[in-house]
């Protein structure tokens, strides 16, 4: 048997899952049967130079599902226009690489569409270097199908050397005669492709079978919607108007109405059927659990990457254990304001909390003590080592319900709970000293100097409480960093994690680790703040970057100071490197002039977090505005204008301003600091960062903001976006239409609909970076 193929232009409706799958399959896929393969590619004028190089393009696509060999597959080719040439024979090239290469080098030759003619010197010529029938032949035809002649002769006649036809159109093709090319069934052997791979798909898809090896392990062949396009000339009425006729009478003519017409050009919509062989994705199982997020490595490979706290195994199971070696003591508010149901609520969140981290062999010494008008040592530091005398221990806490006096549970835990005595013989007097407070009722006494004093003794002090505690638990702690504040009972429970991550810091906060993140620190430069306010604020951006991994793949920073005008500094792109930026960030002068806050949120929108300007698609972007609260009465609106785009605006003051107009910049009290002093800042740097990492974790939308170029727009699908391009062409309309026969980028079409997701957009980053240098 003899197989006659006919290619052309695709749109793909499916999302980048499906695309991935195709990707997939192509990789996995390899014609190694003895088979003869012959391309006829259309080199007439009606095609032009640009389409002649997409179908080069292709033609070399197509070769990579096929083993080229000499006893396997060969390749050849023949382009035609008013006369067929033969490009290359099949017995010309051994192995797919020189294939690729000579169909590279081929050059357009114009001319008339003679595809009867071309079919005609394959029934007289057969295949040129090949195995003379003993051997499937295939025949790849790429043409647009407006033949100047008639193909169904000599179509029929190829077809009855059992030859099977299939068709798929270059351009805007005439759909009917590539009909009477094709073999039966049609919407097997009628392929249209705007994408390369999935143009070698179809093919491989329908020859799996009959001519090539099976589909590989796991791997299936699929029937989907597909779309014909054709570009037609219609002849359409478009009004009337007055002429004149002659007339019987001598000498004399008649006026009447005559039709106008006019010729229009439609693009036609064929609805099809096609067929696509399709492979598992290794994270289809979806095998990471707790949240984890699979990363897939190759075909068959995949890793995933865990949530804080779920790095049991390499799926992701729980593993909450506290690796760390300090001396723990959890002191339970028991008084009437927690009412019965909060204290067992604290008492459950106990029992998980230890059941999930505390080992046989952990590091740590633990004790647990409850608290109203006085306090219980329930379980004394180092007393228990296993779980289950440490589940007896707090299953004998029982609610005493009375006043809540926390300062003076504070104080009696800082003098008696690390107390050194026999008991404690095995305790290290030097490990770090951390007293986590769960409570839920705001405190009858002072907590304020008690707090001082605990602090004093070297005690690292976390608060746990609902929302309404939140102040209370910044006073206990002195920095909102070391507090947890929980929004619902349930909400107290995931919280396990963030817990075991600050118990074991111990007032070293983390950065955002291998989450990708785009920030902008903005900073008031301004005479309002005054030099050495100005070296505050510099210091603490400097020390805020240590916290982040920078370079192309995690975190990228930019800085902006402003005054009545704003100043980029350094750009997302600018640095690839720590060092790089902390250098940067020591050169940073001051301005000293009036300040306007929302020039400087302007300028951040159009002259920093753009893909231009080294803004990644696909990742979460943070700006920090840093002022001490003057100027801001313009910058409600363009800070509204970054959120709409996706881009979250955290405001940190320092200093009296009014409320109402730093909300209404920040959008949430969630992103909104308050700090009275500069020298104050370094306290909340932990609460700042955390805040951040908590975006840079957040889902991110895809078009915001808008990764595509040039007024293209940005259109969101399941998992990936598209862009669509008016007067450019490219993934992100990067790239301006050329006119004429010019050849375009080979697989793409004008208006570009190519579809990208997450795993593509850091390789288009770096390519942008590389365009622009």
């Amino acid at each position: 048997p003899t197989a006659l193929l006919v290619l052309g232009i695709q749109q793909i409706h499916v999302g980048q899952e499906m695309i991935g799958k195709i990707s997939a399959a192509g990789q996995l896929m390899q014609c190694s049967a003895s088979l003869d393969v012959l391309f006829l590619l259309d080199g007439s004028y009606s095609i032009g130079k640009g389409s002649f190089e997409r179908s080069k393009h292709f033609a070399s696509k197509l070769c990579d599902a096929f083993d080229i060999h000499p006893d396997r597959v060969r390749v050849g080719m023949i382009q035609f226009s008013s006369t067929p040439h033969l490009e290359f024979p099949l017995d010309s090239y051994p192995t797919k690489q020189e294939v690729k290469e000579r169909i590279k080098r081929t050059v357009f030759r114009g001319g008339s569409t003679e595809t009867g003619r071309a079919l005609k010197y394959i029934l007289h010529k057969g295949f040129p270097g090949g195995r003379n029938s003993s051997v499937p032949e295939v025949l790849i035809i790429i043409s647009d199908g407006k033949s100047q002649g008639s193909t169904a002769v000599p179509a029929m006649q190829v077809k009855e050397r059992h030859v099977t036809v299939f068709a798929v159109g270059i351009k805007f093709p005439r759909w009917e005669e590539l009909h009477v090319l094709a073999s039966e069934p049609p919407e097997q052997h009628l392929l249209f492709a705007g994408d390369a791979e999935d143009a070698a798909n179809g093919l491989y898809s329908t020859l799996s079978d009959p001519v090539c090896t099976a589909t590989a392990p796991g791997c299936k062949v699929e029937s989907y919607p597909c779309e014909r396009r054709t570009l037609e000339t219609v002849k359409e009425l478009a009004g009337n108007y007055v002429c004149w006729k002659g007339s019987k009478q001598p000498n004399a003519v008649q006026a009447s109405l005559c039709p106008s017409i006019r010729w229009k050009r439609v693009l036609i919509k064929h609805p099809s059927r096609c067929f696509r062989t399709v492979c598992p994705d290794p994270c289809d199982s979806q095998p990471c659990q707790n949240g984890g997020t699979c990363v897939p490595e190759g075909l068959d490979r995949y890793h995933c990457l865990c949530l804080l706290g779920y790095g049991g195994d390499i799926h992701c199971a729980a593993k909450l254990s506290l690796e760390c070696s300090v001396d723990l003591l959890f002191l339970v508010d028991s008084s009437a304001g927690v009412t019965l149901e909060g204290f067992l609520r604290f008492k459950a969140f106990l029992k998980r909390f230890l059941q999930a981290m505390v080992g046989q062999d952990s590091p740590m010494s633990l004790g647990v003590a409850q608290y109203d008008d006085d306090v219980q040592m329930a379980i004394e530091l180092g007393q228990h080592k296993d779980t289950f005398r440490l589940m007896k221990g707090i299953d004998a806490l029982n609610f005493r319900g009375g006043r809540t006096l926390t300062a003076g549970a504070l104080q009696y835990i800082a003098q008696h709970g690390f107390r050194s005595t026999p008991v404690f013989a095995d305790v290290q007097d030097d490990l770090p000293r951390v007293v986590v407070l769960l409570t839920d009722s705001r405190s009858q006494d002072s907590v304020a100097e008690a707090a001082k004093y605990a602090k004093d003794q070297n005690l690292f002090l976390i608060g746990i409480g609902s929302s309404f505690m939140r102040a209370e638990l910044a006073t206990v702690t002195g920095n909102p960093q070391q507090t947890i504040v929980y929004s619902d009972p349930q909400d107290l429970f995931n919280r396990m994690p963030e817990l075991q991550r600050k118990i074991c810091s111990v007032g070293n906060p983390e950065g955002c680790q291998a989450q990708s993140l785009d920030l902008a620190f903005v900073v008031d430069a301004s005479s309002g703040v005054g030099l050495e306010n100005f070296l505050h604020l510099r210091h603490f951006v400097r020390s805020s970057c240590l916290h982040f991994i920078i370079n192309r793949d995690v975190t990228q920073i930019a800085l902006v100071i402003y005054g009545s005008k704003a100043h980029t500094v350094f750009a997302l792109d600018t640095h690839t490197s720590n060092s790089a930026v902390l250098q940067a960030i020591d050169q940073v002068p001051f301005l000293g002039d009036s300040a306007s806050a929302g020039s400087a949120l302007l300028h951040v929108y159009s002259e920093v977090m753009t893909v231009q300007k080294g803004a990644r698609p696909g990742v979460n972007k943070v700006v920090v505005l840093l002022t001490n609260g003057g100027g801001m009465q313009d910058a409600a609106a363009p800070a509204q204008q970054l959120r709409l785009n996706g881009i979250l605006v955290f405001v940190v003051v320092i200093g009296d301003t009014e409320r109402d107009t730093l909300l209404r910049v920040s959008g949430s009290p969630n992103y909104l600091v308050h700090i009275s002093s500069y020298e104050d800042l370094q306290y909340y740097q932990g609460l700042i960062i955390e805040r951040i990492c908590e975006e840079a974790r957040s889902p991110v939308n895809l078009c915001k903001p808008n990764p595509c170029m040039n007024q293209g727009v940005c259109i969101l699908g399941p998992g990936s976006y598209r862009c669509e391009c008016h007067g450019w062409e490219g993934p992100h309309c990067e790239n301006r239409v050329l006119r004429g026969d010019s050849p375009r980028s080979p697989a793409l079409p004008p208006r570009s609909h190519v579809q990208w997701s997450p795993r593509g957009l850091q390789h288009f980053s770096r390519a942008l970076q590389h365009s622009k240098r």
